[in-house]
């Protein structure tokens, strides 16, 4: 007889699945010169992104070093492909349980590919910081690397399936929460020097309230109301309780994630590049260029729109209504309902985008104001991810409690 999980145990199983996640960092891959390489990628703008989603694991070269940037990259992929291929879009939507355990599986092995590739990737790029670099090793990199990343996958669907929240999210919010203590580490103030005392209140007052804004873009919702003829009571008042929830952010952390990825390819560019001109408009893109803010705002509101019509379809929206015999007040169904949805989507997106551009460039201004580099590695990616998924498993944890004291009065 299969026992009932209690909130205690599903606990302890995300727990305890976190620090074996956590642990396998740390084991190095053999035959690598860790010092060398650490020391001279510490200024490395795409590896600092990277070690975002590994936790560092991209500075140690570890057997966890991929993380979970394979089945993240999969599962974008698998994203895409599910608009442009109708048979994975017919999997998805028609063939229910047994079509999305084939859309996992899909996902599996493009997992495996996609850390393959990487792996060979790796093993070629840190080939200057290896002790004896040869076939062997590049098989030995391969094989490590990819079994690391398969180990991970299989970790974060275990939480998702035995544990509390999202595995693959978890995951990513334990590395960004580990790389917290290192940037403070490395902070100290004289708490008599109001000169230092001063700087670091404005920095909190400015955390905060990141942190808020934050918080709205992640919760905020439009509701479009929505009704049928069996919501009509006897006074013919409509019933507020029916309507369809549109997110201000749909994409979620994507669209940074995207434009933040895409930010770091100039500066990747101009160490490798010899041409004059070239370096100078590759300035202009960096991090100090003056075109940087206005590339990565822009990439910001284009991204949001994309994942948005990944995520939500007005006209699948529509289409749902018209066979469940419901519309929305004031609009014809079919066509209007469609067009009402869209104009209504593109709004919330674009202002939606527009505060992701405002949390993304708080960090440059808490530093140019403070001139503190402490919540640098804090950025607005990371951020939102905290928050959405420190909100996600909130919500997953009070709906479980309610369920187990509804369960315990009706036996």
């Amino acid at each position: 007889m299969k026992q009932k999980d209690t909130l205690r145990q599903k606990l302890v199983i995300t727990i305890l699945i976190l620090i074996v996640a956590r642990l396998g960092i740390f084991i190095p891959i053999p035959g690598i010169d860790h010092d060398t390489f650490y020391s001279s990628i510490g200024q490395n703008t795409l590896i600092n992104f990277l070690n975002i989603f590994s936790g560092g694991g991209f500075s140690t070269i570890g057997m966890f070093a991929l993380g979970i940037v394979p089945y993240i990259n999969a599962s974008i992929i698998i994203q895409l492909l599910t608009k442009i291929i109708p048979e994975i879009e017919n999997l998805q939507k028609e063939e229910g349980e047994a079509g999305r355990r084939k859309i996992t599986q899909i996902t599996r092995y493009l997992t495996l590919t996609w850390a393959i590739t990487q792996s060979l990737a790796i093993a070629f790029w840190i080939k200057p910081y290896v002790f004896e670099w040869n076939v062997n090793f590049i098989l030995d990199c391969i094989l490590t690397l990819t079994t690391g990343s398969i180990i991970i996958m299989w970790l974060s669907e275990l939480i998702t399936e035995y544990g509390i929240g999202n595995g693959a999210s978890l995951l990513i919010f334990q590395n960004i929460v580990s790389g917290i203590p290192k940037n403070i580490h490395n902070f100290s103030i004289n708490i008599f020097n109001i000169e230092q005392i001063k700087p670091v209140t404005l920095l909190f007052a400015l955390f905060l309230f990141m942190l808020s804004i934050t918080i709205v873009i992640q919760e905020g919702t439009k509701k479009i109301t929505i009704i049928s003829a069996r919501q009509l009571n006897k006074t013919n008042k409509l019933d507020s309780k029916s309507y369809i929830p549109l997110k201000m952010n749909q994409g979620g952390v994507m669209p940074i994630v995207f434009a933040s990825a895409a930010m770091t390819i100039p500066s990747y560019l101009s160490g490798i590049s010899n041409n004059i001109i070239i370096n100078n408009i590759l300035k202009l893109l960096s991090p100090n260029g003056s075109l940087y803010m206005i590339l990565y705002g822009t990439l910001i509101i284009i991204f949001s729109y994309f994942y948005s019509s990944l995520i939500l379809s007005p006209d699948d929206v529509a289409k749902n209504l018209k066979k469940m015999g419901a519309s929305i007040p004031g609009i014809r169904p079919g066509e209007n309902t469609k067009k009402y949805i869209k104009n209504i989507l593109n709004r919330l997106t674009f202002l939606g985008s527009i505060f992701l551009f405002f949390i993304a460039s708080i960090p440059s201004i808490i530093t140019s104001i403070t001139q503190l580099n402490t919540f640098q590695g804090l950025g607005a990616t990371s951020l939102l991810i905290l928050v959405g998924v420190a909100i996600d498993t909130a919500k997953q944890i009070q709906t479980y409690i309610i369920s187990e004291k509804y369960n315990s009065m009706i036996q």
